[in-house]
């Protein structure tokens, strides 16, 4: 069954949030030095060295996708979890990994 709008609004928003909340934690816990700006359905973190990670939701597709340092990526909603689309791997501990290498911020979601 395909995933509603509102469907996918929710869970994307649910993946930003516990995004904004660990960063939150760790500017808190680790004085890290990243700006969080929000627009609209994009999610822009830039970091002490001026380099960037965005996440923007694409609501025709139903994807999230996620711009970094080392390229583009999008993301499905599929058995419950967020996958890349050309290759698998799963948005969590990619985006984790990248906030980590990008702005030296270990964070957990």
């Amino acid at each position: 069954m395909a995933m509603t709008d509102t469907e996918f609004h929710q869970l994307a928003d649910e993946i930003f949030s516990a995004i904004d909340n660990a960063i939150e934690t760790a500017i808190d816990e680790q004085d890290a030095d990243v700006d969080i700006d929000y627009s609209g359905n994009v999610v822009q973190l830039t970091f002490e060295d001026g380099s960037q990670i965005v996440i923007n939701k694409q609501e025709p597709l139903h994807e999230i996708w996620l711009a970094t340092k080392t390229g583009g990526y999008h993301f499905a909603y599929v058995e419950g979890e967020w996958l890349d689309t050309r290759n698998n791997i799963n948005f969590i501990p990619f985006v984790l990994d990248a906030i980590a290498q990008q702005g030296g911020i270990k964070i957990s979601l």
